[in-house]
């Protein structure tokens, strides 16, 4: 059974900063590209970055370039989000996703985490 568990989310003041963790089991992690996703109420998911099975190629969606970084440890079956200077419109639900290829779309990924809550008070 394949299970992806983010955790690492809360509430955070404009400027700060979080990391989110999303711990794989039940696939072959480092065969795997990861993707994280967010989803505000009343919103569409949206990407916001993706790294390649061998970490050789990260990817960001534009509302979040210079601010988070994503990377992964294989050894540990992991890979993170750090968010940095958080904004109050980076406040979602925010998702893992495990695919096969690295990309921007969700129909890129096959398994997704539950997601994690990230409030960005003003």
């Amino acid at each position: 059974q394949v299970q992806l568990v983010e955790t690492g989310g809360g509430l955070v003041q404009a400027g700060g900063s979080l990391e989110l963790s999303c711990t794989v089991s039940g696939l072959s992690f480092s065969n795997y590209a990861m993707g994280w996703f967010r989803q505000a109420p009343g919103k569409e998911r949206e990407f916001v970055a993706a790294i390649r099975y061998n970490a050789i190629s990260t990817y960001y969606g534009d509302s979040v370039k210079g601010r988070f970084t994503i990377s992964r440890d294989n050894a540990k079956n992991t890979a993170y989000l750090q968010m940095n200077n958080l904004k109050p419109g980076d406040t979602a639900v925010y998702y893992c996703a495990a695919g096969h290829w690295t990309g921007v779309s969700r129909d890129a990924y096959d398994y997704w985490g539950q997601g994690t809550q990230v409030t960005v008070s003003s």
